[in-house]
């Protein structure tokens, strides 16, 4: 999901360029994943890169066709109107997450690595008791501006369009986590030549710009 307005967008782009017309489906990664797995016929498929490994791996990804198109990082946000907590360092971040009421952060790839952050900060157990775990397709970025959680974690892709919250910034560049997502052609593709230039046009320079507006670093 964290990859769903920039795909939006950069499609849109390449059918204008191109006269080629991709029909994007955005679920949560793990879904996304079952379904390549599944052999659900798809051309492209779009997840972080250690997943997309893992396809190609298991043979539902075509081998060296996997490109990396983003870097992306994870971002803290606040009701609007709420206080605005300090989470300029690490030391800081801890106690601002050790002071919320309850705290919610996505179940992919981020929240893996964040649930491994708070294991090493000893606290996994006592943050464990006030997460709010989001409901499947449920944005972390609503839950926060519906009041349900106090401070959210997400990619900042994810938190930039979300209406009632504010953006309290980047994690510490210490403990930044930052996942790499991935295009590669389906071992089910039809359409192998036209997906591998739809993948070189999402990877090239022409898509920077758009990258950088949706919150994530050309890779």
């Amino acid at each position: 999901m964290a990859t769903r307005l920039l795909l939006g967008e950069l499609t849109q782009a390449y059918a204008q360029r191109s006269g080629v017309a991709l029909q994007i489906e955005s679920v949560g990664g793990v879904d996304a994943a079952k379904r390549v797995m599944a052999d659900e016929v798809f051309d492209i498929v779009v997840l972080a890169s250690d997943a997309i490994d893992k396809l190609i791996a298991a043979g539902k990804a075509v081998a060296g066709s996997r490109v990396d198109l983003v870097h992306s990082g994870v971002a803290v946000a606040v009701k609007a109107g709420a206080p605005v907590p300090d989470i300029a360092t690490e030391d800081a971040l801890r106690q601002a997450l050790l002071a919320a009421r309850n705290i919610s952060y996505s179940t992919g790839p981020s929240g893996v690595a964040l649930a491994r952050l708070f294991e090493r900060w000893g606290l996994a157990e006592q943050l464990r008791e006030r997460t709010v775990i989001p409901p499947p397709g449920v944005p972390v970025g609503s839950l926060v501006s519906s009041g349900a959680v106090e401070l959210g974690l997400q990619q900042l892709s994810e938190l930039l369009h979300v209406d009632g919250i504010t953006l309290v910034g980047p994690l510490p560049a210490a403990i930044q986590i930052t996942t790499t997502f991935s295009a590669a052609i389906c071992s089910s593709c039809q359409h192998p030549q036209a997906a591998q230039a739809a993948i070189a046009f999402l990877a090239s320079g022409d898509t920077a710009e758009a990258k950088r507006r949706q919150g994530m670093d050309p890779a």
